[in-house]
């Protein structure tokens, strides 16, 4: 663990009391994220919301990493060490059905797309996190889960099923009824199922039939449902909170909010997450890409023709909340971009003032554009930091 000068033994006597130059200022009370400040004390801790591997990264899955990691990287800068755990979901009915169709067992072809996968995120420079949780490993966690929300109350068991109650959720998600049952069914949940109390109650524990993975517990053998098996390995990585949430726009219902409902319910504690970093969708001819419309662009590709930092600056300049579409010569603008950087970062000086302009622009919102157009134009060691913080050296 990195430590700041603070860290080590105080000083006796005021002879000792020397200051000198700190490229390295603690500022871990002035991050803002999304209109609101996120006081940090050591160690920040961030939860994002992983792959389900059953197919290798397409562009969009990358913006979500890359803009997490950055985000960890500001944290760093500010002077507050940071715990990251990103869960792995090799627990869902679309990984099965892919593994069935391909004839292959479906933890062995999850552990085979990972691999393409860290392969991918390698390149893009993206760090490897503290706590990556597979959902297979957290079972107990969460039939545990299961447990301490029908003693509160708020979940109830059913054939074979524990279902969570989910009816406020809807509210606090900001959606109006129709919407957000269509963004349910959109990600595999089923409002109509008869079994359930109300459409919004969504399953912890289902019943597994002879194709699905299955493990026992209280309530039958089965599986876990896809929000709960987030909400245990957050709370196995963290304990009860965390400082910040983050995972694709498209998480941020039903996911996210189930996610947190079922963790806030479960604990007492509230809220579950102090802030959200959901990053906006990457389009493609003007549809998000999505795996189940094949509307993609891959990673692995785009690499085998740019520098991985390029790609990487795509990614970046902009603001991380708004959707884009991908366009094959923004790749061209970016290279241009990037080699105009580097040549700035060449200049002994920069402005007065101009590595701090940096790194507010940074701690606001995390605005990457404002940064680059800073450093860019002032150069010298202002350049320098963004370069090291944003991963593009």
């Amino acid at each position: 663990m990195d430590q700041h000068p603070m860290s080590f033994s105080g000083v006796v006597g005021r002879s000792g009391r020397v200051t000198g130059p700190d490229d390295s200022p603690v500022r871990s009370a002035e991050l803002r994220l999304a209109g609101r400040r996120l006081a940090l004390v050591s160690p920040a801790r961030v939860y994002v919301c992983g792959i389900t591997p059953y197919d290798v990264t397409h562009l969009g899955h990358a913006a979500t990493f890359v803009w997490a990691d950055v985000a960890t990287s500001v944290m760093r800068m500010s002077g507050v060490d940071v715990r990251t755990c990103r869960n792995v979901t090799d627990v869902d009915d679309v990984l099965t059905q892919a593994a069935n169709a391909r004839g292959r067992h479906y933890d062995e072809f999850a552990l085979s797309q990972e691999y393409l996968f860290e392969q991918d995120m390698r390149l893009l420079g993206v760090r490897r996190p503290a706590h990556e949780p597979r959902a297979r490993h957290h079972i107990p966690q969460v039939v545990q889960l299961g447990l301490a929300l029908l003693v509160a109350g708020a979940a109830y068991e059913r054939d074979g099923h524990v279902f969570f109650r989910g009816a406020h959720v809807v509210d606090r998600a900001g959606l109006d009824r129709d919407r957000a049952l269509a963004l349910s069914a959109e990600y595999g949940d089923r409002p109509e199922d008869s079994l359930r109390d109300d459409p919004f109650d969504v399953p912890v524990w289902r019943p597994s039939g002879d194709d699905d993975p299955a493990w026992p517990s209280p309530w039958g053998w089965g599986r876990p449902g896809w929000h709960a098996e987030c909400a245990a390995m957050a709370l196995c990585a963290f304990g009860a909170s965390v400082d910040l949430l983050a995972g694709g726009a498209d998480l941020a219902y039903p996911h996210h909010v189930y996610q947190a409902a079922m963790a806030e319910a479960a604990t007492s504690v509230h809220p579950f997450a102090r802030s959200r970093l959901n990053v906006g969708a990457v389009q493609k001819n003007g549809a998000k890409m999505a795996k189940s419309t094949g509307n993609l662009t891959l990673v692995s590709e785009l690499l085998r023709d740019h520098p991985p930092a390029a790609v990487r600056l795509l990614l970046l300049d902009r603001r991380w909340s708004e959707p884009w579409d991908f366009r094959p010569e923004d790749l061209d603008t970016a290279a241009g971009r990037l080699e105009r950087l580097y040549a700035a970062a060449g200049r002994a000086e920069s402005a007065a003032g101009a590595t701090d302009a940096v790194s507010a622009a940074l701690l606001d919102n995390l605005d990457v554009p404002t940064a680059l157009d800073i450093a860019e134009t002032d150069g010298g060691a202002a350049t320098r930091r963004l370069l090291g913080v944003l991963a593009l050296g």
